[in-house]
Formats: C-alpha cells, structure tokens, sequence
C-alpha cells in the first residue's frame, strides 16, 4: 500500500514538475488540488504529498487565501539567487574534486563539447540543459549531503524562470564554455582546493554580472532611447 502511494506521489510529482518547466502552469497560477487529482485520476493524498516535495525545491509556494501556487521570480531574484548558488556550487565543486574520476573527467568533456555544438546551433536552451547537467556530474561527488540538497533547492527556485540565463546573454555562453575548460583542467591536475572553489564561483558570479549589466544596459536604454 505504501509503495503503491508512493508511486503515484511520483507521478502527480514528474506531471505538475515538468507543467511548471515547461510553462504549462505560470508563475503565480493556483494549483487547484482537486482538479489536478481528477485530472491524474488519483486522490488528493498523493497529490499534496507531491506539492510539499514541489514546496521543498522552490518551485511552489503558499500564500495566504490563495493556497498553492507556483512560484514567481523576477531578474533581480534570478541574479541574487544565481549569486547564492555562486558560492554554494564554489565549495561543492572544491568538495568534489578529490572524488572525481577519469571516467567523470571525460564526460565532462563530452558535456563542454556537446555545449559548443549547441551554441554553434543558437540552441541556447539545449545548452542551459547541457550546463546544467555539466555542473551535476561534479557537484553529485560531494559528500555533504545537506549542501547538495540546498544546492537543488537553489536550483529549482532559479527553474521557475524555465528559460536559459544564457538566451539573455548569449556572449557569455561563448565565455562559460572556456571556463568550463579551465575548471576541468584544474580538476585533472589536482589544483588545490581553494583554488578551485574560487574558479567554480567566480565562474557562476560571472553570469550573474552578465546579466545584471544586461539590466542596467536595457534600464539606460528606456531612460536615453536616442
């Protein structure tokens, strides 16, 4: 009986997730419990054990006299947030580094490789999936359990934007690639752990001052449009 509601947790979980992502359900849209379980053909129990599981990573939220809805985030939350994850990824990556593999070290490379196909491509979302995952492979080395839970809560508050840091700025794409290279060159000779923890944040703050020059940029640009 418990596998069985476990399961279909899971299932209300990966369907209302991927809605979120994908745009299906919008920043600030009320998830009706009711509607999703009819629609799932479940009971509400499993469905409000997958929005607590979805409440946990940030991409839902509750708010008074609306109850649950998904979460909404502006740039400026996204820029914060991205610094936040700066300094989380930084010493998760430092962490990591003394357990990685040959075998990590080149799918690493595959990743970085198959990063600049994308760009080549102008497919920045595919490369934002590929970014990602690159930064999975290291960070899931870590053995501290608790920063890598927050590290995913980070990250799913940043999904609520469900779109590519890279599609605003895509000049830095081209720049995080070659940083990705000196990351895994330092991984490969052993660099030392502060070192790294310095490359692997400044790498992720160097996206978030991308963009908020693009912010400041845009603001100039409506304030002197000629």
């Amino acid at each position: 009986m418990k596998k069985n509601i476990m399961s279909k947790t899971h299932y209300a979980y990966n369907f209302m997730r991927t809605g979120i992502l994908n745009g299906t359900f919008g920043p600030g849209q009320r998830i009706v419990i009711d509607q999703i379980a009819k629609e799932l053909g479940l009971s509400i129990i499993p469905v409000r054990e997958a929005i607590r599981q979805l409440e946990s990573e940030g991409l839902i939220q509750y708010k008074p006299y609306s109850g649950a809805i998904v979460s909404t985030i502006n740039e400026t939350e996204y820029v914060d947030t991205l610094s936040v994850l700066a300094i989380l990824e930084g010493y998760a990556t430092a962490l990591s580094a003394a357990h990685i593999t040959p075998d990590e070290i080149s799918e690493l490379e595959r990743l970085n490789e198959q990063m600049k196909e994308a760009l080549l491509a102008f497919e920045f979302e595919a490369f934002g999936e590929l970014n990602r995952e690159f930064h999975c492979v290291i960070y899931r080395k870590c053995d501290n359990q608790y920063l890598k839970e927050e590290i995913k809560k980070v990250m799913g508050k940043m999904d609520t934007l469900r779109r590519s840091a890279f599609t605003f700025v895509p000049q830095r794409a081209h720049n995080s690639v070659e940083e990705h290279a000196r990351i895994i060159q330092m991984l490969k000779e052993g660099a030392l752990f502060e070192d790294i923890e310095k490359m692997a944040r400044q790498h992720k703050l160097n996206t978030a001052s991308a963009l908020r020059n693009r912010k400041a940029s845009l603001f100039a640009t409506k304030k002197n449009p000629f």
